[in-house]
C-alpha cells in the first residue's frame, strides 16, 4: 500500500507524446499495455464498466502511432479516499518518466477536484520509484493492506 506525503514538480514531457483525460481508448490497448507490464488484464465488459465509472483516467499516447504507452484510472467515493488503478507503462527506458508523469497528474487533477481526499495506490514494483519520485511512501503509518484473487 502507498500513501501520499507531498508531491515534486511533473517530469518533462518527451516529445511527440500527449497526455489525454478520459479520451476514449479501446480496453484491447489497455489490456495488451497491462499484458506488456506483466500485470493481470481484465475482461472487456468489466474494464469497459470500470472505466465508465471511474472518475477520471489518464492516457499517455504517442502522437504519431497512436500508440498507448501510459495508462492509470482513478477512483474516488468523493469525501475521503482517491485511488489510484492498473497503472501501467510500456517498458524500457522510459517507463519510470511515463509512470511519473501520468501519477504527477493524476495528484494534480485529485487534489483540485477531489480535495482532502487521501491517495493511494495499488501499484506492481516497477512502479515503486516513480510512485516515491511523486510523494508516496510506503504503508505509511503502518498501514498494510490485502487483496484477493476472485
Amino acid at each position: 500500500m502507498l500513501g501520499l506525503n507531498s508531491g515534486n514538480k511533473c517530469p518533462q514531457m518527451p516529445e511527440g507524446f500527449v497526455l489525454l483525460r478520459s479520451e476514449l481508448v479501446s480496453v484491447r490497448k489497455i489490456n495488451s499495455l497491462l499484458s506488456r507490464c506483466n500485470q493481470d488484464t481484465h475482461q472487456p465488459r468489466k474494464l469497459e464498466l470500470a472505466l465508465k465509472k471511474s472518475d477520471f483516467y489518464l492516457t499517455l499516447l504517442e502522437k504519431t502511432s497512436d500508440n498507448l504507452v501510459g495508462f492509470v484510472r482513478v477512483t474516488s467515493d468523493k469525501g475521503l479516499n482517491a485511488n489510484l488503478w492498473d497503472l501501467a507503462a510500456e517498458p524500457g527506458d522510459q517507463q519510470e518518466t511515463y509512470m511519473s508523469i501520468m501519477v504527477f497528474k493524476a495528484i494534480e487533477i485529485i487534489r483540485r477536484e477531489l480535495p482532502g481526499c487521501s491517495i493511494s495506490v495499488a501499484a506492481p514494483l516497477i512502479s515503486i520509484d516513480p510512485l516515491k519520485a511523486n510523494g508516496f511512501l510506503l504503508d505509511p503509518n503502518g498501514i498494510k493492506t490485502m487483496g484477493v484473487r476472485l
